[in-house]
């Protein structure tokens, strides 16, 4: 009985120090529960791993307690030409073991979907109706 409360103890430091339940009972699930914050600066690709940006913003919506959409930083070189892309969170993948998000969608399509810059956050709900219409039908 000794022995198996020894290794239960084990089991549960490795547990620990990994994040993921390992026992059959309960098991943690790798990336189900993320902070807003390790998500930040996650790297986005589409399935032609070609870089797309990375996560900026984490868009919340307070009514329903939701993430309703990413904010993408795309483009640039220290600082300039940089452009910023509402993308609605369903439309990206988490790919946990690396780190990133999979959006597949094409640099063009990126390009020319709606965007901002964020000195200019739009002001209206009028740019998210354009947001949203846009990916609809990519």
């Amino acid at each position: 009985m000794e022995a198996k409360i020894n290794e239960n103890n084990q089991q549960f430091e490795k547990d620990n120090q990994t994040g993921e339940n390992q026992g059959a009972v309960l098991p943690n699930l790798r990336g189900r529960y993320l902070t807003a914050s390790s998500l930040q600066g996650d790297k986005v690709v589409n399935d032609k791993e070609e870089h797309l940006g990375e996560i900026k913003e984490i868009m919340l919506d307070l009514e329903n307690g939701k993430i309703d959409y990413f904010v993408i930083e795309f483009g640039g070189f220290l600082g300039l030409g940089v452009k910023y892309f509402a993308i609605p969170f369903r439309l990206l993948k988490l790919d946990a073991a690396n780190k990133r998000f999979i959006f597949n969608q094409s640099r063009e399509s990126l390009k020319n979907a709606p965007g901002f810059d964020m000195d200019h956050w739009p002001d209206t709900n009028l740019h998210f109706d354009d947001v949203y219409s846009y990916w609809r039908f990519i």
